[in-house]
């Protein structure tokens, strides 16, 4: 009788849970961006960092996604660095990435009209996220390194325009992001 009793309890609470006829709860697009964002590790690069209170990188949370800071620092590297097993240098706040490619610098992902992405549309960074090309035009610059747009490109549109409505979200930062760097030239070899 007990083992019945348990059964019926158990057909009661799918019944109630399982086959209701409310939807289930859904994530909206700027959370699901916010989420994928987040996961996709965006702040590593696009969101300056500040010493914790034990030394350690933080957030700078007043800056979320404003990528490298106008005044702050770059990194350099040359192919003599190289030689000397240095593959790739950074800033302090991990916003500058410098190697063979040259200077790269995060931008800035905030929707600043003047500063950050409030120019470009859904599609825009879409074509960008899939072809590594800043703007999303075709002759445009290329997306330098540390940035992994090869790891968007087959992403699915819902997680990619999920990913726009959380950035388009955001307060506008006005942060002048600089130009790329290109490489310099190896030193030329002495003469004999």
């Amino acid at each position: 009788m007990a083992r019945i009793g348990k059964m019926a309890a158990i057909v009661a609470t799918l019944a109630l849970f399982g086959c209701s006829k409310q939807p289930a709860p859904t994530q909206s697009a700027v959370e699901r961006g916010k989420y994928l964002v987040t996961l996709g590790g965006c702040h590593d690069c696009h969101t300056p960092k500040i010493a914790g209170p034990k030394g350690e990188l933080a957030l700078d949370t007043s800056k979320l996604l404003s990528g490298h800071p106008e005044n702050a620092p770059a990194p350099s590297w040359s192919p003599e660095d190289e030689r000397k097993g240095v593959a790739v240098t950074a800033n302090g706040s991990l916003t500058a990435w410098a190697g063979p490619w040259g200077v790269s610098f995060a931008a800035n992902l905030t929707p600043d009209k003047d500063t950050g992405l409030a120019e470009w549309s859904e599609e825009t960074f879409i074509r960008a996220a899939r072809t590594g090309k800043h703007g999303g035009q075709p002759n445009g610059r290329d997306i330098l390194p540390p940035m992994p747009w090869f790891n968007l490109k087959d992403a699915p549109d819902e997680d990619l325009k999920a990913m726009w409505a959380y950035l388009r979200s955001l307060p506008p930062i006005k942060n002048q992001v600089p130009f790329p760097v290109p490489p310099r030239a190896p030193a030329a070899a002495p003469a004999s």
